[in-house]
């Protein structure tokens, strides 16, 4: 009899045991999870906060690259900290410090992140002198670092520019590809005297978008003066 009660709890005892151990195996990888889910987000709204961007045309994506599932995080009562130099925050791949002051923890994960700016962009190629209308030009989000000169967002500001070289389908437009004014053209100067708008006829010396100053010729008196590009037909001297 002894015998027999003695192998009953035995049994009884292996499987509360076996029920714990299920149990934990169950459980701890939730855990585990939610602690990774934990510390990535917060990489993400740290990154958000300090990545705002200023001008409120650029969008900002970031994609947190996932923690390895074998790294273990403890908990942190008092919350993780975050950190990522300027040099890494100016970067396409971002490695961001993530510890806790319970402990001595820490680690560093990566974010990929990318800038991006609606602006205008050749629909089909465009060849050299090709004067610029709706219908090669569209607007498309466009990663701003590859961007080394001005570009453009507002479609209808293009229409009369001509090309100066060869462009691709969907490439970017940028203030060094294009003129409103070219070098040699014949365009008319507009100058204020007074009340009085006095204009003559000058030919181009620089290439210029609107906005740029650049030297003109008048034709009548051969002096040159500097101008401002109004559109590309005419330049206003600011006397």
């Amino acid at each position: 009899m002894n015998i027999l009660k003695h192998k009953f709890f035995t049994i009884e005892q292996w499987q509360y045991a076996l029920f714990v151990m299920m149990f934990s195996i169950a459980t701890f990888p939730c855990n585990a999870a939610d602690l990774h889910e934990k510390v990535q987000q917060g990489a993400q709204k740290y990154l958000m906060s300090v990545l705002s961007p200023s001008d409120e045309d650029t969008n900002i994506d970031i994609r947190i690259v996932k923690i390895d599932d074998r790294i273990s995080i403890p908990q942190c009562p008092t919350g993780f900290q975050y950190y990522a130099s300027d040099e890494a925050l100016n970067q396409s791949y971002i490695s961001v410090r993530v510890s806790c002051q319970n402990n001595d923890w820490y680690l560093f994960t990566s974010a990929q992140v990318s800038r991006t700016k609606q602006i205008v962009v050749t629909s089909g190629a465009v060849s050299p002198g090709t004067v610029l209308g709706a219908d090669n030009l569209t607007l498309a989000d466009v990663d701003i670092r590859r961007l080394r000169y001005t570009a453009f967002t507002d479609l209808n500001s293009l229409i009369g520019a001509r090309m100066k070289r060869r462009v691709v389908d969907g490439q970017a437009i940028q203030s060094n590809m294009l003129c409103f004014v070219c070098k040699g053209d014949r365009i008319t100067i507009k100058a204020h005297i007074g009340t009085m708008a006095v204009k003559t006829a000058g030919i181009a010396e620089q290439d210029g978008v609107i906005g740029d100053t650049i030297r003109v010729t008048n034709t009548s008196s051969q002096n040159t003066v500097i101008a401002e590009v109004a559109s590309a037909k005419e330049v206003v001297v600011h006397l």
